[in-house]
């Protein structure tokens, strides 16, 4: 585990080696640039090893730094996401709960740094729907992190080629419960077939059995050649039943 986490810290670091390469050759924002150099690194010298535990995902890393070298010229837009996400991860995700609020946020950070995976005309669509007056909205009761294996395994294996490709995303919440679904046009690549039935959507239905016990459903089911997954957490139910057994 050492071993993997100082990799992903090494391949952080030549991500960010790489940006600065490239920015100071064009010779535009160097100022900025050196600013969200020195933010970063401040990050990076946080990622104690002893301490990371299931806070850190090496593949969320992976992802966010081929997307940033992969479109370069949207650098200063995705530095500036890539640190609301180290921070969601490094100081938020260590807790055993965030609140709705605060999840749904890094999600939408993530998402951003996502798009610039997509070409401008790929349609993506993220929609937020929040029911006023929601008293456990800004409540400690959701587990952080729960919402990426969803949105990473769209964008992992959406189908971008197609003319009617896209990814939707969309969170909701409202009578006390936390809604999250994702659905993307499936590619027909073998290897993305085989890749789905892997250890992440498992892990993700573990996580909540533990957490949620049955206070959770999660539904996915293939539509008219559209992969679509469906969260729902009731978490005044979840609340109360914590509240019963004391």
């Amino acid at each position: 585990m050492v071993y993997i986490l100082l990799s992903i810290i090494i391949l952080l670091l030549i991500g960010i080696v790489f940006l600065i390469i490239y920015l100071f050759r064009s010779g535009k924002e160097k100022k900025k640039l050196q600013e969200n150099f020195s933010l970063l690194e401040m990050k990076v010298n946080d990622l104690h090893l002893d301490n990371l535990g299931s806070r850190f995902n090496p593949h969320l890393f992976k992802n966010i730094l081929n997307s940033i070298q992969s479109h370069a010229y949207q650098t200063y837009f995705a530095l500036d996401k890539l640190a609301n996400v180290l921070d969601y991860i490094l100081y938020e995700s260590q807790k055993k709960f965030v609140t709705p609020k605060e999840e749904i946020e890094f999600a939408l950070n993530l998402i951003e740094i996502n798009k610039t995976k997509v070409s401008p005309l790929f349609e993506l669509k993220v929609k937020t729907k929040i029911k006023e007056g929601e008293k456990l909205y800004e409540q400690n009761l959701l587990a952080p992190l729960i919402s990426i294996d969803l949105i990473e395994n769209a964008f992992k294996h959406a189908d971008l080629q197609s003319s009617d490709a896209f990814i939707s995303i969309v969170f909701e919440f409202k009578d006390n419960c936390f809604y999250l679904t994702v659905s993307n046009k499936i590619s027909d690549k073998k290897a993305l077939k085989k890749e789905r039935s892997g250890i992440g959507a498992a892990t993700l239905e573990q996580r909540l059995k533990i957490l949620y016990k049955n206070q959770f459903k999660l539904d996915r089911f293939v539509e008219n050649d559209v992969y679509i997954a469906h969260l729902k957490i009731n978490l005044l139910e979840y609340k109360t039943q914590v509240l019963t057994v004391g």
